[in-house]
């Protein structure tokens, strides 16, 4: 069974700054590659980032780079998203992914994200 523990989230005013964790577990499973998207109601589902265990690049959404930082601990299988000069349209539920290595999915395009498992979502709201 995979589990994905999150961390961070809350509430900030735009221009603020927040830092998400996420620590993969799962007996027997390795992981590939881990990352966030978030869900709006408005919006849907949208991947933010991503990267390869082992890897060194990261994968960035449009809407978010330049202010978003995603990092990987390889050896803890935990992934964070440092998010800085938020704006009130990252309000959203952001949720961590994981995708194990025996799978075929990919975090890359981002929508791949979509297919892991998933943590249980940190609200994080941004104020203007």
């Amino acid at each position: 069974q995979v589990q994905l523990a999150e961390s961070g989230g809350g509430s900030v005013q735009a221009g603020g700054s927040l830092r998400l964790s996420c620590a993969a577990s799962g007996y027997g499973y390795s992981f590939k590659c881990m990352g966030w998207f978030r869900r709006t109601p408005g919006k849907g589902r949208e991947g933010v980032a991503s990267m390869y265990i082992g890897g060194s690049i990261p994968y960035y959404a449009d809407s978010v780079k330049g202010r978003f930082t995603v990092s990987l601990d390889n050896a803890k299988n935990t992934v964070h998203l440092q998010m800085s000069n938020l704006k009130p349209e990252d309000t959203a539920m952001y949720y961590c992914a994981a995708v194990v290595g025996s799978s075929s999915g990919h975090c890359y395009p981002l929508s791949g994200l979509l297919e892991g498992y998933w943590g249980q979502g940190t609200q994080v709201t941004v104020s203007s």
